[in-house]
């Protein structure tokens, strides 16, 4: 923590104990008694439309199950960026070689006023190990999931070995299979396109996705063949809270999704850096619904990565932001780093509620774990208000409790205090310790609201500037009497001056 004036360090010595609030029937009278005593002071439009009070936070509605289209192929013909020109933006990371995605993840797309879900996946590949066969083992189950599927062919190669042997695998599954020839760029490669009949699947569609041509005559002929009804569309149940998992590279993410599931959802390899894509997935813990997301790893800032890890980060940035929760894992068998800090500070720089989760704690050893106490205590003393477990992702060991700090950090981060309430709480603040004298003036807090959830924000009208010192104290005594675990709060101040009569 940064150094502060030596007058508020003697007041946050003096302060160990908790605020004593007067009885709650009070609260009201003195709001109104506050808030009148605001029409003395000059406010701003906006001002007014805080005082006045704001929506209720938007509910979140279920989303319905919608037929499911797997988009498969050998590695390198075009299918992310096929997912890209349907969905209308640069979702899935594009990079012109082999082998960029790797898990199969889906996006809401909608045609011709039809909304179904889009699965991108792994290249599949004949007789490959390691990674690259775990990818295909992936795309596979994209198929097996699907109500339809488009096989993406490079129209300028033609069919493959491989290609052929894609065409064996989606005839056992039995699903209705769109042929899309990709990279037919203009009406000189219709005659390659036209080659393409010789696979048995029906008509290849010429198409360019890089360009966008014939993307329309190909999604035309795609809801043909995609049902109504899916068979496969998962029923999202009310409000399941979304939750991103987050960390620097190989520190454990998709292992701890695939645990929570109980199913290798999303490839893991010893590689880092082997996620790119955000992988969305329903889990139910404890009896309740949640979104899971598993991100690419936060290798450094944004602006020094190129290539898929350049995408990556960003989509990694996109997925905190859609969180309700981030659940940040880092590594304890090593000591935290720059890029753990870096990642905590992105979650909470976005607003977002914050769970810490330290992986790999079964690796430690016993003499090892009394001395990582003491670091962690240092290293997250910017962020003491998140709750921490200890887990393995590995064996699932104390999986079990990351529900509850889960669902600690999100009904703060839902938290809403009275205005009454809130302005008792700051009267009976400043009683106690009022703010020091800066050159002949001590500000006063006139009243204070709270503007928002998720996170909790509070505008706090005074008659002068508030020390960041004595901010940090606000903010202090409001977790302590409060509580706000796990979620960042934000305090803003508006200095406004009397009338002029």
């Amino acid at each position: 923590m940064s150094e502060t004036d030596p007058d508020l360090e003697l007041l946050d010595e003096s302060s160990d104990t908790a605020l004593v609030l007067p009885d709650e029937s009070g609260d009201a009278d003195r709001e109104r008694a506050l808030r009148a005593g605001l029409d003395e002071y000059d406010l701003e439009d906006d001002d007014l439309a805080l005082l006045h009070g704001f929506a209720d936070d938007e509910d979140r509605e279920p989303e319905a199950a919608l037929p499911v289209l797997a988009v498969v192929g050998r590695p390198n013909v075009g299918k992310s960026t096929l997912v890209n020109r349907i969905i209308g933006r640069r979702e899935a990371v594009v990079e012109d070689k082999p082998g960029v995605t790797r898990d199969r993840v889906s996006y809401p797309a909608e045609w011709a006023g039809r909304r179904f879900t889009l699965v991108d996946t792994g290249g599949w590949e004949v007789d490959v190990a390691g990674i690259d066969r775990r990818v295909a083992e992936q795309a596979e189950v994209a198929i097996a999931l699907a109500d339809a599927v488009v096989f993406v062919v490079d129209a300028t190669v033609g069919s493959t070995d491989t290609d052929e042997r894609v065409v064996r695998l989606l005839r056992r599954a039995g699903k209705p299979v769109v042929l899309c020839a990709n990279k037919v760029d203009g009406p000189a490669g219709e005659a390659d396109a036209a080659a393409l009949w010789g696979l048995g699947l029906g008509e290849p569609y010429p198409v360019s996705a890089l360009h966008g041509r014939g993307t329309g005559d190909l999604l035309d002929a795609v809801l043909d063949v995609l049902p109504e009804v899916s068979a496969h569309g998962v029923v999202l149940p009310d409000g399941p809270r979304r939750v991103a998992l987050v960390g620097r590279p190989n520190v454990g993410k998709s292992s701890m999704l695939n645990k929570l599931l109980g199913k290798e959802r999303v490839v893991v390899d010893s590689v880092a850096g082997t996620t790119r894509d955000p992988v969305d997935e329903l889990v139910e813990l404890r009896g309740k619904p949640w979104v899971f997301v598993d991100t690419a790893g936060i290798r450094r800032r944004v602006h020094q990565t190129s290539g898929a890890d350049f995408y990556a980060s960003l989509r990694t940035q996109a997925a905190i932001e859609k969180a309700e929760v981030a659940v940040v894992l880092v590594d304890a068998s090593t000591k935290m780093t720059e890029q753990d800090t870096r990642v905590i500070s992105q979650v909470v720089d976005a607003g977002r509620a914050l769970v810490i989760a330290y992986n790999k704690w079964d690796l430690m050893d016993e003499d090892r774990r009394p001395f990582l106490e003491r670091e962690i205590e240092q290293d997250l003393v910017q962020v003491q208000w998140a709750p921490r477990v200890n887990v393995s992702a590995r064996t699932g060991w104390h999986t079990d409790r990351m529900v509850p700090a889960l669902e600690r950090a999100l009904d703060s981060w839902d938290t809403r205090i009275s205005t009454g309430r809130l302005n008792a709480f700051l009267g009976e603040l400043v009683a106690a310790h009022p703010h020091p004298v800066r050159g002949g003036k001590q500000p006063r807090i006139l009243f204070a609201t709270q503007a928002s959830t998720r996170p909790p924000r509070f505008v706090i009208f005074t008659t002068g500037f508030l020390d960041p010192g004595y901010r940090r104290y606000i903010e202090r005594r409001l977790r302590e009497t409060f509580g706000f675990e796990g979620s960042p709060i934000s305090i803003s101040v508006r200095v406004r001056e009397k009338r002029k009569r």
